[in-house]
């Protein structure tokens, strides 16, 4: 079978479309033909150094996807060959087949098509996250979305819709407004220097916001703190564009609350992942949100998918299709 590995930390250089050997359905596990993988920021960390360290190169990218059950290995008969699947987290999912534990899994309702499920597992458990656990979104309560625009961005804003919250959208180019106000964004400010919190200032009548998501990197550390309202919190997200550095938590101001957000904390057993994955699904179904897909590569050339998302001039969710 087909898959695209890093032979070595790197650029998108070190990406390689290879032959691998067929997995097998080992206990616990089912054998996946992959349909559709998503596309991560995550998957870029990987590339360039920044986890899975303690696994050898060449190895496989990806973490998210959806696909049919191939083979199913003793102790998975809850699924059954010809089950369509998701996941969100499975180490190897640019491939043409791949082997995943079953309690990785979920199975995608007959009404969503493969390519909706694989762009709303990593995205929308993660906006998932932060609307309700991270920061529980009260109804009046402001918000301020960071690449409101992205593929988090834009399901953040329609859950932050659901539960009563109002929207502040900062995207990156005027191309990408009409998207973010389409999602839900009251206003949406286009900034690429980080001076965006006067803006959001002005907007919020001197006050500030409730909570910010921040996942830009340092530019926008100090604006995000700047944006706040007295006790407000900041959710901060995604490596790979970099930490703000060093913080002295006595200098922090109006007696906010910072945090690191990460996805797996939403999910963290097996029965939270199908809860939050069906209430997912269940959005999508009735309307209630939207999954916008921005570009699909085939798997081959996933390298420039990575280009692309690296640019940030990407809207919405990236797919590989093998």
């Amino acid at each position: 079978m087909k898959a695209v590995v890093m032979k070595d930390v790197g650029g998108t250089d070190v990406m390689e479309f290879v032959d691998r050997p067929e997995p097998v359905a080992r206990p616990g596990h089912v054998v996946v033909e992959v349909a559709v993988a998503g596309v991560n920021f995550m998957d870029i960390g990987v590339r360039q150094g920044m986890a899975w360290t303690d696994i050898p190169n060449p190895k496989v990218l990806g973490v998210e996807g959806a696909g049919r059950v191939l083979a199913v290995g003793d102790g998975a008969g809850e699924f059954a060959i010809g089950d369509r699947v998701a996941w969100v987290y499975a180490p190897g999912s640019y491939a043409q087949r791949q082997s995943i534990p079953a309690a990785s899994l979920v199975k995608i309702p007959d009404t969503l098509d493969d390519r909706t499920a694989a762009s709303i597992m990593m995205q929308g458990l993660t906006a998932s996250h932060f609307a309700t656990d991270f920061y529980p979104v009260q109804p009046g309560d402001i918000a301020l979305v960071h690449a409101a625009a992205g593929g988090v961005g834009l399901l953040l804003t329609q859950i932050l819709r659901l539960r009563g919250g109002r929207v502040i959208g900062r995207v990156s180019s005027e191309d990408k407004v009409a998207i973010a106000r389409k999602a839900g964004a009251e206003h949406v400010i286009v900034d690429t220097d980080g001076r965006f919190a006067d803006e959001v200032l002005r907007l919020t009548g001197g006050e500030g916001v409730n909570v910010v998501y921040d996942g830009s990197g340092p530019k926008t550390f100090k604006g995000s703190i700047e944006a706040l309202r007295r006790s407000g919190t900041f959710c901060w997200y995604g490596p790979v564009l970099g930490g703000p550095g060093p913080l002295e938590i006595m200098n922090l101001p109006k007696s906010i609350k910072i945090g690191y957000a990460t996805f797996m904390d939403h999910i963290h057993t097996h029965e939270l992942l199908l809860d939050r994955t069906k209430q997912l699904f269940d959005w999508i179904e009735d309307g209630s949100i939207t999954v916008t897909i921005g570009e699909t590569y085939r798997l081959a050339d996933a390298a420039g998918a990575h280009a692309a998302m690296a640019s940030r001039a990407t809207t919405g969710k990236l797919l590989l299709i093998p």
